[in-house]
């Protein structure tokens, strides 16, 4: 019921990416000391939200076949290496993490408000 409309699919979609920035930053941190691990980084989450928005949609079940919808890619960040080829810097990596879980918590409130509106509208 909830993935027919657009405030909730984007919710959920942003949840998603907060989840996929955040195991690419649990990756880049257990990788600190790995000599030449480059740090890797996903787009914010309007590019690829507007990135995915310029697809068909599908009408019904079996009306298009979906290729997947919404991917967060990570790609190499481009920052100085260490001696040893490395390009973890742990300050980025926590200040990436704390954006993250804001992103997340931007999620769950848009979740909970739109949820609380739909309430409301039924006269719950």
């Amino acid at each position: 019921m909830f993935d027919s409309l657009d405030i909730f699919r984007m919710s959920s979609a942003m949840a998603r990416h907060a989840a996929a920035r955040q195991a690419v930053v649990a990756s880049n941190i257990a990788n600190a000391d790995t000599p030449g691990y480059r740090a890797r980084a996903v787009p914010d989450f309007a590019s690829v939200w507007n990135e995915g928005q310029d697809a068909m949609r599908a009408t019904r079940p079996g009306h298009l076949v979906q290729t997947g919808g919404l991917s967060a890619r990570a790609a190499p960040r481009d920052t100085e290496a260490s001696p040893n080829g490395n390009t973890v810097s742990i300050e980025q990596e926590m200040l990436a993490g704390v954006e993250a879980q804001r992103e997340h918590s931007r999620a769950l409130a848009i979740w909970r408000h739109a949820t609380g509106l739909l309430r409301t509208s039924l006269g719950r």
